[in-house]
């Protein structure tokens, strides 16, 4: 597929729509609401949030699901749970191997079960 040369300097337009769409609705969202999502969201960049399509999907899923709670007037908790960042960890691993940090596990976990082999020999 060839690309419009400007998304060669400015990266994919599309997702920049798709989240600026995004953004357009958190903004739209009750204030507590929106502050939770944007917590969560805060939390999810810097837990292993690498950007791309994944992680639109799941900003807008996220949205969507605190939209919908406002809408019933559903409380924040009850959305969350009591632990809000177990709530994120589950929410953020719905989406596969998306970030950083996943990579990193991976990671200690190859090295630790190469240093047990090199162990046993």
């Amino acid at each position: 597929m060839t690309r419009n040369p400007i998304e060669w300097i400015v990266g994919d337009l599309d997702d920049k729509r798709k989240w600026k769409e995004y953004q357009a609705q958190v903004r739209a969202l009750p204030a507590p609401y929106q502050q939770a999502v944007t917590a969560l969201e805060r939390y999810l960049n810097y837990f292993g949030a690498t950007g791309g399509e994944k992680w639109l999907q799941a900003y807008q899923d996220l949205v969507d699901l605190f939209g919908e709670a406002a809408a019933d007037g559903t409380p924040i908790q009850e959305v969350v749970g009591n632990d809000p960042v177990e709530f994120a960890e589950t929410f953020a691993a719905n989406y596969g191997d998306a970030g950083w940090i996943d990579k990193e596990k991976q990671r200690l976990r190859d090295s630790l079960a190469q240093a047990e082999k090199q162990q046993d020999q």
